[in-house]
This record gives structure tokens, C-alpha cells and sequence, in this order.
């Protein structure tokens, strides 16, 4: 019996483990979200740049910020924007919108990844925090 415990114990704290290693924060994707600073604006008052501003991207169709000049690509992609697709996009947007005019390499470390989708995701068409 406590060979059975002692292997509940050991699943249960690798599951833990797991789900700690994907848990999203904000706060380290604000450090992140440093890198997209120079084309990207969030939050209150944000404007377009060389990118369009980032407010409300979940539920977004992709091309649709307004007063921002998309590539056709862009406009044509059929995307809503949600976490998934966020994510894909990232790590090569070149890969997932052949055509873009987005001149970034990507992300490719998960963690940060899920720490800006945490950061950008909290904020709304307004650029309210939710």
C-alpha cells in the first residue's frame, strides 16, 4: 500500500509540476511585450504604429484595427484572433500569414509566449484592463 501512495504522490506533484511550467503571468509578459514596443501600442490611449495598436486582439478579425494599413495577407487571413492562434502566429508570423508585412522573427520560448498572450489578452477594445 504505501508503494501505491508513494506513486499517487510522484504523479500528482509531476502533474503539478506540468501545469506550473504552462501557467500564464502577466506581469513577465509585459517584460516580454518589450519587444514589441518599437511597432505596438496596448492599452490606454494606444495608437497604431509601424504595427497596429494591440487593444481587444481576442475575438479580432485579423486586419481590422482601425485606421491601420494591412497587408492583404493580413486582411485575407481569415483569423480571429484567440489564444491559439495568437500563439501559432507568434513564433513564425511570416509561416502563418505568408505575405505579412510583420518583419519579426517570432518567439519561440512557450513560457513567454504564454506570459504575453496573458499580457495582451487582459486588455480590451478600450484598452481597459478586464
Amino acid at each position: 500500500m504505501t508503494k501505491l501512495n508513494f506513486g499517487a504522490l510522484i504523479v500528482l506533484t509531476s502533474m503539478a509540476a506540468a501545469s506550473g511550467a504552462l501557467a500564464q503571468d502577466a506581469a513577465a509578459g509585459k517584460t516580454s511585450f518589450n519587444k514589441c514596443l518599437a511597432c505596438h501600442a496596448i492599452g490606454e490611449g494606444a495608437k497604431n504604429k509601424v504595427g497596429p495598436e494591440l487593444n481587444g486582439i481576442d475575438g479580432r478579425k485579423s486586419g481590422t484595427a482601425p485606421d491601420y494599413s494591412y497587408s492583404d495577407a493580413n486582411k485575407n487571413s481569415g483569423i480571429t484572433w484567440n489564444e491559439a492562434q495568437f500563439k501559432e502566429y507568434i513564433k513564425d508570423p511570416k509561416a502563418k500569414i505568408p505575405g505579412t508585412k510583420m518583419a519579426f522573427a517570432g518567439i519561440k520560448n512557450e513560457k513567454e509566449i504564454n506570459d504575453l498572450w496573458a499580457f495582451i489578452s487582459q486588455y480590451d477594445k478600450d484598452g481597459k484592463t478586464k
